[in-house]
């Protein structure tokens, strides 16, 4: 009782000091109110809670309102409820709950096609997207949905990111002999998704909608250009609201012009239900809400956890010191463009295991913190909760320097393929622009300039370009160029699918540390294997 007395306040504090997104009054009885989440990644109990949406829900209607749920992607992925079931459980979750639409993000797709279209199969709402299309350029679901409320029709149209072409594994787009049967329109100028999706509004206005609502899976960060919600505003027009996802920012409502100078409404939720996203049609008035019966989605969860909460409580290790994604000091997330203890580990597990000369592992595939004490199993699937499998190439010296420019390119920004390394150290000179150069894939193809990663040594020699090296990472980066990483295509394939990612790091923590992770591995920052130059 005391957690749903929290739920009730937090909602009350959201619904009506945030004034549901962007600075209007709570709904009045009557209103049509969208509920939306985006990049929950399997936090079924974090923040809100998918008990706390529930109550939520329940409390809109109790109060007269006309109320739609919506999801913005990503919402299968992020821990072991996801893993385990390859996102089915979340399916039935969100059954439960009654969404009524979802967007797909790039995370929805990280079990594969066939596990796909079985999720979108389960699920009881329709799952749309105005950009994903099959080889001939045909969208492969729905571009828009209209919902009739009350006899006011409201458009939702699907957007998905370009970025999951490679932010996904690349070849659950591909045939059996490498070439691309689907795609996400991602042209490096944007038009194409610009274009897709001004034709997706004008059609659903054409059928008689009266408001037109993005749902969108495409972020604001600086390297989802030319794809970000923002740039897609810009460059059309009809859209009323824009629900975004994948940046995992969190936007109450901000105002971005569209192509015609008409305000647009753009909002985002963060992640993990930190927030239960609320937008109201013609809002006036204030809502009444009240903490109430989760209707049986409480029930759903404890059932589902109960199959699988014993073995992932499992202790498995132990460590002394907290192994870290996150900057110690500002909290922001560095493993993605810095070098953290958590990725030394990581990276030392793989090269320990496969005996090679360096390892690599790209800092999006390292998810979550291990905080000092006790490490469970469920821990350490949480931070490596894709599945992918060891595996060893053969690869030159100008390869591997290829990957590490590759994954530098956005330095000091984030970038999913920048690499944790193990049996290497590197520089990065940011004062060098970066001048990689992908195709329209998002896969590396050259370097047109000078490099900006320098100075990289392999156990304390410099790195010869004309030399092979082993390369001990996984299937996703090695096999199947996952973040781009085209570099690899043809290598030398040494060891292959040797063993699960998650086992990999247990194997090492159990047999090579004895259980416990120690003080080498004590500084948040690493141990000096990848050094920033900043910009004089």
């Amino acid at each position: 009782m005391k957690k749903f007395r929290i739920l009730a306040l937090m909602l009350v504090l959201i619904m009506v000091l945030a004034g549901c997104g962007n600075g209007a009054t709570a709904p009045a009885a009557k209103d049509i109110v969208v509920l939306y989440t985006n990049d929950a990644h399997c936090g079924i109990e974090d923040g809100m809670g998918y008990q706390g949406l529930s109550a939520a829900k329940r409390a809109l209607l109790a109060a007269g309102n006309k109320v739609l749920l919506v999801d913005n992607g990503d919402a299968v992925q992020g821990d072991t409820i996801g893993t385990l079931s390859k996102g089915e459980y979340i399916i039935d979750i969100m059954n439960k709950l009654g969404y009524d639409v979802a967007t797909p993000g790039n995370h929805e797709f990280d079990y594969g096609m066939d596990q796909f279209n079985k999720l979108v199969e389960k699920a009881d709402f329709e799952y749309i997207s105005c950009n994903f299309v099959d080889k001939d350029g045909n969208p492969v679901l729905k571009p828009y949905v209209i919902k009739d409320v009350d006899g006011v029709k409201i458009a939702f149209v699907g957007i998905s990111t370009p970025k999951t072409i490679t932010t996904s594994t690349p070849t659950y787009f591909q045939d059996g002999e490498g070439n691309y049967i689907f795609g996400f329109l991602q042209d490096e100028t944007g038009e194409k998704l610009y274009t897709a999706v001004q034709n997706a509004v004008d059609a659903a206005r054409k059928e008689g909608a009266k408001y037109v609502i993005a749902m969108a899976h495409l972020g604001i960060e600086a390297d989802c250009q030319p794809w970000t919600s923002s740039d897609v505003i810009v460059n059309t027009s009809g859209i009323d609201a824009l629900l975004d996802g994948h940046s995992h920012s969190t936007i109450a409502g901000d105002i971005v012009k569209n192509k015609e100078g008409k305000d647009v409404i753009l909002t985002s939720t963060g992640t993990k239900l930190a927030n239960i996203g609320c937008l109201t049609i013609s809002a006036d008035g204030k809502i009444s809400s009240t903490l109430i019966n989760d209707d049986g989605v409480g029930e759903t969860i404890s059932e589902i956890k109960k199959g699988y909460e014993e073995m992932v409580n499992t202790v498995v290790a132990s460590t002394k010191v907290e192994l870290t994604t996150n900057d110690p000091v500002t909290g922001e997330r560095m493993v993605r463009r810095q070098e953290t203890n958590l990725g030394d580990l990581c990276a030392d597990a793989y090269r320990t295991l496969s005996g090679a000369d360096v390892a690599l592992v790209n800092g999006g595939g390292i998810r979550v913190s291990i905080p000092k004490g006790d490490i469970t199993y469920g821990q350490i699937i949480a931070v490596h909760p894709f599945g992918n499998e060891m595996c060893v190439v053969e690869v030159t010296g100008q390869q591997l320097l290829d990957a590490l420019e590759m994954g530098s390119r956005n330095a000091p920004g984030e970038c999913g393929g920048f690499m944790q390394v193990s049996g290497m150290t590197y520089e990065i000179d940011l004062n060098v622009e970066p001048t990689v150069e992908i195709n329209t894939e998002g896969m590396f193809t050259g370097v047109s300039g000078e490099y900006r990663v320098k100075n990289v040594k392999i156990g304390g020699e410099d790195l010869d370009l004309a030399k092979t090296y082993t390369v001990a990472s996984h299937n996703y980066m090695l096999k199947s160029f996952g973040d781009g990483m085209a570099m690899f295509e043809g290598a030398k394939l040494l060891q292959d699918s040797v063993m699960i990612d998650n086992q990999v790091l247990i194997n090492y923590i159990v047999d090579s540390l004895g259980g416990v992770v120690g003080d080498d591995y004590a500084d948040p920052y690493g141990q000096g294997r990848i050094t920033v130059i900043e910009k004089k």
